[in-house]
């Protein structure tokens, strides 16, 4: 993560806190900054990006570069204009994605529209800043979703300091354009004090205090930057603020008013809450500097005769920036951006019969030899590729774990299977996954006129001593129908009746349901996922990520001609994305996982 910063900003711990929560989740982070005050585990390394000169720019990338090289960097991630420069020159020298959290409205010069450095991939703190950047800056709608600046919704946030004495706290900064707001708020309520007989008035933020703000010191108390801004919150009866501040203090049940540097939206209620979330509470706005102080003045008025925020809208924040739901996206985004901009995805292949010769293959082509999957498999051990089921394939890709991977399918079930397939899997020690059908015998659905060659499906006994041997299975259905023509009961009579016969044969839990012919739409894929599987299983349809849809994974046919030079092509990751029209979007990621 890198950022460029001089003093805590509402982006420090926004990274920091997905960063600690990354860690969690088995993640090594690293934190590049000019400054870092909020306490961490991720590792902290200290770089002047807010420097802009020519030097100490080239001197920054040349540094990120190594940073990159020497760490085994798979991802960097941007919190703000500076550091986005540097890590898109950086990362594209190094081949290394970027993705950029945008956390407030941007500048529109001409040299941001050349060169906009956001990387592959954009998320924007609100909606606000996502219309500006499609306005104004003309970004793909596509490459940017909204992502909150979230919080620990389970930390124990109770409103249980009761002071004798109103505290109204004003959460800024006293430099740049919010520096520029609190000096003008500070004058406005300077002025109106007899308003405010027996309030004490708080500036909680700044470094340092400017000599322009002295003025207010003997009515204001400013309390500098603090370690734990919560506790301030925590005692006062009333918190001003914009950005992460405000949505904190509702969080921790307090009247809150928002004023942010573009907009000030006032006291935070049900009414309004919609039209601050937007917005970030005030930070980003359609106009900048749209501020109505006497509203401000009279909302304060008001929330000082209040004791708690609405319940609803603290219910409504818990949901829009809850920490692990947007760290759990985040780790979904990342995995997108690796496999889309690298171009490369763990392969699932499929076969159906392993035959003994060409002579006994049949005419539908469904088919390899049993040499020739030999081959297959001899190269796969060759090359330390690792076989997995789908129940491991979930793992990897939540705990990001690289290696090289690959997932062995069979349709259909057919009973060379277990006298040819299997004893080739044990001698090189794979995984595979075979899709039964259910309620067949034979190849009943290829059997359909005169000549066709009946061939024998597996047996109760041959699938369980396959699965004796590790061999895991899935559904087909009963039949091998294609869904798509069937009406919904048969379709959930040939999703879930083989689940449970499956299930009773085997002896253990079905999670993966394969589709006959490829074929599926809205309703299939559901009635898979009402029936209890946990995967779904394509051809050639599908997001190019796994992770995207596990009801519609993408597997690569492996054909009698996929000679050993065919079948490296088609193993090697980025098989199924040459085959898929590029499109300007660079593949873009599907927004609901």
């Amino acid at each position: 993560m890198t950022l460029s910063q001089l003093e805590v900003t509402g982006a420090e711990v926004y990274a920091v806190s997905i960063a600690d929560q990354l860690i969690s989740n088995g993640h090594k982070v690293f934190i590049l900054s000019d400054t870092l005050t909020k306490p961490t585990t991720a590792n902290y390394i200290s770089v002047p990006f807010s420097k802009r000169t020519i030097y100490h720019r080239i001197k920054n990338i040349l540094f990120l570069i190594k940073f990159i090289n020497s760490n085994d960097i798979q991802i960097i991630h941007a919190h703000s204009r500076a550091s986005a420069w540097v890590s898109c020159l950086a990362g594209g020298i190094c081949n290394i994605p970027v993705i950029t959290t945008v956390h407030g409205r941007q500048a529109t010069h001409l040299s941001r529209k050349i060169f906009p450095a956001f990387g592959f991939y954009i998320v924007a703190v609100c909606e606000m800043v996502k219309q500006q950047l499609i306005q104004e800056l003309k970004i793909n709608e596509g490459k940017i979703e909204v992502l909150r600046n979230g919080f620990n919704i389970e930390e124990k946030r109770e409103n249980s300091v009761n002071n004798s004495q109103q505290i109204v706290t004003i959460l800024t900064r006293l430099t740049g354009p919010k520096g520029e707001l609190a000096f003008k708020l500070l004058e406005l309520v300077q002025k109106n004090l007899a308003d405010f007989q027996g309030i004490e008035f708080r500036v909680v933020g700044g470094q340092n205090l400017p000599e322009h703000f002295k003025q207010f010191k003997e009515n204001f108390r400013f309390l500098g930057y603090v370690e734990s801004p919560e506790k301030y919150i925590a005692e006062s009866s009333v918190v001003i603020g914009s950005g992460r501040a405000a949505a904190e203090s509702l969080l921790m049940n307090k009247p809150t008013i928002a004023i942010g540097e573009a907009c000030s939206i006032g006291l935070i209620t049900l009414s309004n809450i919609e039209l601050a979330i937007k917005t970030n509470f005030g930070d980003t706005d359609e106009s900048e500097r749209n501020f109505d102080f006497n509203k401000i003045l009279n909302d304060l008025k008001t929330a000082l005769t209040v004791t708690n925020c609405d319940p609803m809208v603290c219910e409504k924040l818990k949901m829009e920036y809850d920490l692990t739901r947007i760290t759990k996206r985040l780790e979904y985004i990342y995995r997108s951006v690796i496999v889309k901009y690298y171009h490369k995805e763990i392969p699932v292949i499929m076969y159906h019969s392993i035959a003994d010769n060409n002579k006994n293959a049949g005419k539908h082509g469904i088919y390899v030899t049993k040499e020739l999957f030999e081959t297959h498999l001899h190269y796969l051990h060759s090359k330390g590729y690792q076989t997995l089921y789908f129940s491991d394939l979930k793992k990897i890709i939540d705990s990001a774990i690289r290696g090289k991977y690959i997932l062995i399918t069979f349709d259909d079930g057919y009973e060379d299977n277990y006298y040819n397939a299997l004893p080739v899997l044990k001698k090189y020690n794979m995984k595979a996954t075979v899709f039964l059908v259910a309620d067949k015998t034979y190849n009943e659905w290829d059997c359909k006129n005169p000549g066709d060659v009946e061939y024998k499906l597996l047996d109760k006994n041959l699938i369980n001593k396959m699965a004796n041997e590790g061999i895991m299975f899935g559904s087909h259905t009963l039949s091998h129908p294609d869904l798509t023509l069937l009406n919904r009961s048969d379709i959930a009579k040939e999703i879930s009746e083989s689940k449970k016969i499956l299930e009773e044969k085997v002896g253990r839990e079905i999670t993966a349901f394969a589709y006959p012919y490829g074929k599926l739409n809205a309703e299939v894929k559901s009635a898979v996922r009402n029936a209890g599987y946990q995967f779904g299983i394509a051809t050639d349809s599908g997001p190019l990520a796994i992770h995207e849809d596990f009801f519609e994974i993408r597997r690569i046919i492996i054909f009698p001609n996929t000679n050993l030079s065919g079948f490296k092509r088609k193993i090697n990751g980025n098989y199924t994305f040459k085959r898929v029209k590029r499109n300007k979007q660079n593949y873009p990621l599907v927004h609901q996982p």
